[in-house]
């Protein structure tokens, strides 16, 4: 009888299914920038190397790493681009922007939308910053599609700002990751 309810107990208890990995898709992933300046905004995009995110949300532990491929930025003007990473990202020097994460706050469903923030450091353009991704995600079967956006004060961080006597742009960028990957 003892033996039965323990194992009750036990059955009871919510799984803690606490280690997760994302391994993101590259094909699947998008990642845009916006900016602004006084007569119109500059949309552009970057490819994804690779990206996968392993994390505990019972402890708070996590690692991985998301590859963000510099020389492919693209604002569909050949001229700006070349420019832009030449002299702002300076690409040939600075080929990866990297997100190494430390700490998971949240749980990520293995079905249904979750909310989770990856705190870690951003390398970008030779330094380290430190930041928290708030992460939305929706997981189905296996799968996962995950978006989060963010601002890259790139003035701030060391590089230089392309405005000039006729051309005002701002001193931030933003940043939108829309992903797809296995959840694992």
């Amino acid at each position: 009888m003892k033996r039965g309810l323990l194992l009750l107990l036990i059955c009871s208890l919510p799984l803690a299914a606490a280690e997760s990995t994302v391994e993101l898709d590259p094909a699947h992933t998008t990642i845009s920038f916006t900016l602004g300046d006084v007569l119109h905004t500059v949309h552009g995009s970057f490819k994804l190397k690779r990206g996968c995110l392993k994390f505990d949300s019972t402890t708070g532990k996590a690692s991985g790493e998301i590859v963000v491929d510099v020389a492919s930025g693209d604002s569909g003007n050949s001229g700006r681009d070349k420019r832009m990473h030449k002299e702002i990202l300076e690409s040939t020097r600075y080929p990866e922007a990297i997100f190494t994460p430390d700490h998971v706050s949240g749980e990520l469903a293995p079905r249904g939308e979750s909310q989770v923030d990856v705190h870690g450091g951003f390398q970008i353009h030779g330094a380290s910053h430190e930041m928290t991704l708030h992460f939305r995600a929706e997981a189905k079967d296996g799968e996962v599609a995950t978006s989060t956006g963010f601002v890259i004060p790139y003035v701030q961080w060391g590089m230089k700002n392309p405005s000039n006597f006729l051309l005002k742009v701002k001193d931030k960028v933003e940043m939108n990751i829309q992903a797809a990957g296995r959840l694992q």
